[in-house]
C-alpha cells in the first residue's frame, strides 16, 4: 500500500459524511443507535463485539459490566485430512474485561499460543453523535501488554525482560447507517527483543475492519491489518487477514471466522503472522464471549 494510497482511503474515511449524509431519514433508520434523554444522542451498536475478530473494536463493557471471553482457533486447514483440516488441533485464548466506567474499560487475558498473558486498558475518547454532525466518529485509545512464557532454549530469551511486547492503538469507528460500520486503527507496536538486528523493535501498522448487518441480530465483519514492508527482515510476515459472521443472542455473542493468524494478542497476530491465504494456511475459529452486570440498574 503506497503512502497515495493510504492517504486516499483517510480522506474517503473521514468524508463518508458527504458520502452518506445523515439526515433525518437515516435518524430514524437509527432506531438501534439512540440513547434518548441526553443533550446529544449518540450511535451505539457500533460493531456487537468487543473484537471484530483480532482487531479490537470501538466497544467497550459499560460500567460495572464484566465480559467473559473465549477466542478458539484451530489448526491450519491444509493440514489435510489425517489432521481432520485443523480440527484435531487447537489454540485458544480465555480474557476478562471489565468496565470501570462507561468511557474507561480494562482486560486481561491467557492464550496458549506460546503461553501468553496480555492485558491492556481502553479509554473512549469521543463518541459519534446524531445528524446534527457535531461529532462524525466515535474514537478510543488502547494501550496493552503481552508477556510471553514459552519455555525456550536460546540464551536471550531466558530473560524475562525480553519475552515482553507492547501495543498502542487508536480506535476510529464511524457508523455509516444501521447496517454498516467502519473502523480505522493506527497501531504501535514494540517488542523489546527481536530475532536479528536487522528487525525493528519499533512497528508500525494500519488495522482496518468492516461489519455489514444482515438481520437484527446477524453481520458480516471483515478485517485486515497491514504491516507496511521492511520493518521485519529475518522472516516472512503475511498481513492479518480475516473474515467472519456474528450472532448475537441476548447476552452472547457469537462469532465464527477463517483467517491466517494463529495468534490473537496484537503483536502475534499483526507482526508475527506466518501463515498465507494462497498457501492455505487458514486457521478456522470462533469467538464466544458472555456479559455480566453488577449493580443497579
Amino acid at each position: 500500500m503506497t503512502n497515495r494510497k493510504l492517504t486516499t482511503l483517510l480522506f474517503l474515511f473521514f468524508s463518508c459524511n458527504t458520502i452518506f449524509p445523515q439526515d433525518s431519514s437515516l435518524l430514524k433508520m437509527m432506531d438501534d443507535s439512540l440513547m434518548a434523554g441526553q443533550k446529544n444522542i449518540y450511535a451505539t451498536g457500533t460493531f456487537k463485539g468487543i473484537h471484530i475478530i483480532n482487531l479490537h473494536s470501538i466497544e467497550a463493557p459499560a460500567k460495572k459490566e464484566l465480559v467473559f471471553m473465549i477466542m478458539h482457533r484451530f489448526g491450519k486447514i491444509n493440514d489435510g485430512a489425517y489432521q481432520f483440516f485443523g480440527l484435531d488441533n487447537a489454540t485458544m485464548r480465555m480474557g476478562f474485561d471489565y468496565g470501570l466506567t462507561n468511557r474507561l474499560a480494562i482486560g486481561i487475558g491467557r492464550s496458549t499460543f506460546e503461553k501468553t498473558y496480555d492485558g491492556y486498558i481502553k479509554a473512549k475518547l469521543f463518541r459519534q453523535t446524531d445528524g446534527s454532525g457535531k461529532m462524525p466518529i466515535s474514537a478510543s485509545a488502547l494501550i496493552g501488554i503481552a508477556h510471553t512464557t514459552l519455555k525456550y532454549t536460546n540464551k536471550p530469551y531466558l530473560n524475562a525482560k525480553y519475552r515482553t511486547q507492547y501495543t498502542a492503538q487508536l480506535l476510529l469507528a464511524k457508523k455509516i447507517n444501521r447496517n454498516l460500520s467502519v473502523q480505522l486503527s493506527p497501531t504501535w507496536l514494540h517488542y523489546n527483543l527481536v530475532p536479528m538486528a536487522a528487525d525493528k523493535n519499533d512497528l508500525f501498522a494500519l488495522g482496518m475492519g468492516a461489519r455489514m448487518k444482515i438481520t437484527k441480530r446477524a453481520s458480516i465483519n471483515i478485517e485486515y491489518n497491514y504491516l507496511p514492508a521492511g520493518q521485519i527482515r529475518s522472516f516472512k510476515v503475511y498481513n492479518s487477514l480475516s473474515a467472519g459472521f456474528d450472532i448475537e443472542t441476548g447476552g452472547h455473542v457469537f462469532q465464527v471466522h477463517v483467517t491466517n493468524s494463529q495468534g490473537m494478542v496484537e503483536p502475534l497476530y499483526i507482526g508475527r503472522t506466518s501463515g498465507s491465504w494462497g498457501k492455505g494456511d487458514i486457521y478456522f475459529g470462533f469467538n464466544i464471549s458472555r456479559s455480566f452486570k453488577f449493580g443497579k440498574k
